[in-house]
């Protein structure tokens, strides 16, 4: 087996709502490798976002081992942490999370832009980012100038553009009907036979087929951790064809 990327041993997360501790998490073991393709799943209050959250180092551990890529976070400072989010981890969330007011190419530039990159390069990597994507004819168009396809894929583009070593998507068909969502899902297929571990954050069944390992989050614990025949494996749809219709 190759590499570990995610390594979590015995987590914990509790949180403090008025007089009661909230135990989110309780004691989750979990290793996530180079190029794998892990969908977790769980229902609401199950511990899933918190366990998203935590693997994205959006948040801490009450307690337990976290290491990433073989550090613990645990050492790290904020800036580190926000290094880690910023380059070595790509969010691909439900909601786009795009700037309303800005085009596909000032979207896919900001994480570029956070880490300081030089102007010219940083454009140019943006523009390679949108066409991977399928999207190079649409770098001057606004967020409400696209389709809820294209928005995500415009979505995905700025979580390439630092070539993490991960990708981590939140539900990332959730607001997009069955036909756009299939084809989101073949983009990310076709991100992780490039090579790209995805962590794949769905509580829809037909979504997490996509993956070679499904994890089950139940009470803030883990219920399963199975691999499974990658059922719904992206189908040659015409996936280079069809970008521009989404």
């Amino acid at each position: 087996m190759n590499q570990a990327i995610i390594d979590l041993e015995g987590i914990t997360k509790e949180y403090i709502m008025g007089t009661q501790v909230v135990r989110a998490l309780r004691g989750v073991d979990l290793q996530i490798h180079d190029n794998e393709y892990v969908a977790i799943m769980g229902p609401s209050g199950s511990g899933k976002s918190t366990l998203m959250n935590l693997i994205g180092c959006l948040d801490t551990p009450t307690d337990g081992r976290y290491l990433f890529e073989g550090d613990p976070v645990e050492n790290m400072t904020d800036d580190e942490l926000a290094a880690i989010r910023n380059q070595r981890i790509g969010f691909v969330f439900q909601t786009f999370n795009l700037l309303p007011r800005a085009d596909a190419l000032h979207n896919v530039e900001l994480p570029l832009i956070y880490s300081g990159t030089q102007a010219t390069t940083r454009r140019q990597r943006a523009l390679d980012a949108l066409d991977k994507v399928g999207l190079g004819d649409r770098v001057d168009h606004r967020p409400n100038e696209l389709s809820g396809g294209q928005r995500q894929r415009v979505a995905i583009a700025r979580a390439l553009v630092n070539n993490p070593s991960i990708i981590l998507a939140d539900e990332p068909t959730g607001n997009l009907d069955t036909t756009t969502g299939e084809e989101i899902m073949a983009v990310l297929e076709e991100l992780y036979r490039q090579g790209n571990a995805i962590i794949l954050v769905t509580h829809e069944e037909y979504i997490a087929e996509h993956a070679g390992r499904i994890v089950r989050i139940l009470d803030g614990k883990i219920g399963s951790d199975e691999k499974v025949a990658r059922r719904r494996e992206a189908r040659d749809i015409g996936v280079a064809t069809k970008r521009s219709h989404l």
